[in-house]
């Protein structure tokens, strides 16, 4: 299926690394006209650059329902790019939901989501009840919809290994458990696909890079990427935890980072998928690949 010519992509979050990517692959990989594309945020002065390329700029408050169903009015296609909102438990699940019930006011036809892998009632990760709540949230909307449950980005590497490559040290708790981790871009191609194609399947994919690696392999890749030596120093789940506290990280920080590790030890984070190729057409970087564009992002 295609875009049909009357129907209008809406991608909330536009300002965010995610949506811009979803945005640019709408408009160069997909060819959708900019005037078929709604992009929200909080703050619209930011994407003036978007305007000037014809695509209609919102304002949207993922805190004010009433924003929402005005900026949802018209469109027919929506991505919900997961908000970052984790200051208290609950509120993202509370502000998702106020987007589905917008979405389903202003009598959007199909809705996309951001969702993560296995986000179980047995998951170690303490965000997963908002992923999952939102998921049931759009199931019971009677609205047709896709789930992307996506894998750790690669760029989330450069949040720890920047300084554990200083100290030539990394710490884990991850034990053997493996990560499918995917370039962000190639996550947001498949978005702008599933949001492109005119598709209303219903359906739940895992969207992952093509390998699933161990902490130890993960490192390799990096160190000879850089061309420093690092060493994985495999801790339990309350050493690091411990250590971290240690280091500086809030102590209410702190066992989320670790829930991470945990959620590898526990085989939950390498399930492999092949939903980028086959939504997008285009195979995920490996790591290798991903590493070599991006060594510099290391060096800081």
């Amino acid at each position: 299926m295609a875009l049909a010519s009357n129907e209008t992509i809406l991608v909330t979050g536009a300002s965010g690394k995610f949506g811009r990517a979803v945005i640019g692959h709408l408009l160069t990989t997909y060819a959708v006209p900019a005037k078929q594309i709604i992009a929200t945020t909080r703050k619209p002065e930011t994407l003036a650059d978007l305007s000037a390329k014809g695509i209609t700029v919102r304002t949207a408050d993922f805190d004010d329902e009433a924003s929402l169903a005005k900026a949802f009015t018209g469109a027919t296609r929506l991505l919900i790019v997961s908000t970052d909102a984790l200051d208290r438990p609950g509120r993202r699940l509370e502000q998702h939901l106020r987007a589905v019930a917008a979405a389903k006011a202003a009598g959007v036809k199909h809705i996309a989501y951001t969702s993560m892998m296995h986000p179980d009632a047995d998951s170690p990760i303490g965000f997963a009840a908002d992923h999952r709540g939102t998921e049931e949230a759009i199931k019971a909307s009677g609205i047709s919809h896709t789930i992307l449950r996506n894998a750790w980005y690669m760029e989330n590497l450069v949040m720890s290994l920047p300084s554990a490559l200083a100290s030539g040290q990394w710490y884990v708790a991850t034990g053997k458990g493996t990560t499918a981790h995917a370039a962000r871009d190639d996550q947001a191609r498949t978005a702008a696909a599933v949001l492109a194609s005119g598709t209303n399947d219903n359906a739940v994919y895992n969207v992952t890079g093509p390998q699933a690696l161990t902490s130890d392999e993960t490192a390799a890749l990096v160190s000879e990427a850089v061309g420093k030596p690092l060493q994985v120093v495999h801790v339990t789940p309350d050493q690091l935890q411990a250590g971290m506290i240690a280091a500086g990280v809030p102590d209410f920080l702190a066992p989320v980072f670790v829930s991470f590790d945990v959620n590898a030890l526990k085989d939950r984070s390498g399930t492999l998928s092949d939903a980028v190729t086959t939504l997008s057409g285009v195979k995920p970087q490996t790591l290798k690949q991903w590493l070599g564009a991006n060594k510099a992002l290391f060096a800081a």
